[in-house]
């Protein structure tokens, strides 16, 4: 796929949020149960959730019991969201601390509108409060997700922050970056408001951003999970408070429009090495 191809029908994506509960995976999984099903009955073909939402961003909590708060790729815990999945066939991305050949990782599990649990991509830029628990995921372990003839990459919440993580997945042929995110209240709000737009526009992309509402690991988040047209330009906001799902149409004349007039990514590519190496490639449809 060329950097000027772009996808041929429209997508209808959700970013999803609620309040975690601490530590209480079960009770967590059965609210991604639901905003799934109300994701299926709005048509939704994907819906995202915020960073780490299965046991709540609760780092001091996780260490005490890394068997109990963290998740594994074959989790019973789980079966219920991949259940949900293929009964709707939404495909779903859902943030959780996850544990893998000793190590702990902040994880996005990647489950496709069958049902499979393809891959976890890990957080590949942890912040500094993080490093002290979690690994970061390899920068060579990104993810390009395929709907139809859509490209999707995943990040979760400080990747965002760094504008060469989008580059390369918008680089790899991407046309939608999906963060999972915590963003508190005031500063957080506001890099939000910098960080997703910027990623939008810098490489004329959709970006969705699903964030946490209420408090969680002593944060009080800011909701407001938003989607952005690749302009920079919000299509879809949630409120800062309220649980629910956020959802948009996204239409690719619009990203055609946008390249046509915004050449940075292609002016970008004529000097830039391939990317593709950087990404594995998984089907959710």
């Amino acid at each position: 796929m060329t950097l000027t191809a772009t996808p041929s029908s429209l997508l209808r994506i959700g970013a999803a949020q609620a309040q975690s509960i601490a530590g209480d995976i079960d009770a967590n999984v059965a609210q991604v149960v639901a905003l799934i099903e109300t994701a299926a009955k709005a048509q939704l073909q994907l819906l995202v959730f915020p960073e780490k939402f299965l046991s709540g961003y609760e780092p001091d909590l996780i260490k005490t019991d890394i068997q109990r708060y963290t998740v594994s790729q074959d989790d019973v815990r789980l079966q219920p969201i991949l259940d949900a999945c293929a009964s709707t066939g939404v495909a779903a991305i859902v943030g959780a601390a996850s544990h893998a050949a000793g190590k702990l990782y902040i994880s996005s599990l990647i489950i496709s509108s069958k049902g499979e649990l393809l891959s976890l991509y890990h957080k590949q830029h942890l912040f500094s409060t993080e490093r002290a628990l979690f690994c970061a995921g390899a920068s060579d372990a990104g993810c390009l997700l395929e709907i139809a003839d859509w490209r999707l990459s995943t990040a979760i919440c400080y990747d965002s922050g760094f504008p060469e993580h989008a580059r390369n997945a918008a680089l790899a042929g991407s046309h939608v970056y999906l963060a999972s995110a915590l963003f508190s209240q005031g500063n957080g709000h506001h890099e939000s408001r910098i960080w997703m737009p910027a990623r939008a526009l810098d490489n004329t992309i959709f970006v969705l951003m699903s964030n946490h509402i209420g408090s969680t690991g002593g944060w009080n988040t800011c909701g407001s999970s938003a989607i952005w047209s690749p302009y920079g330009k919000l299509l879809a906001e949630g409120s800062s408070d309220q649980a629910g799902v956020i959802s948009c149409s996204l239409d690719p004349a619009l990203m055609r429009e946008a390249r046509s007039r915004e050449s940075m990514l292609a002016d970008y590519r004529a000097i830039a090495p391939n990317t593709e190496h950087l990404f594995k490639r998984y089907r959710l449809d």
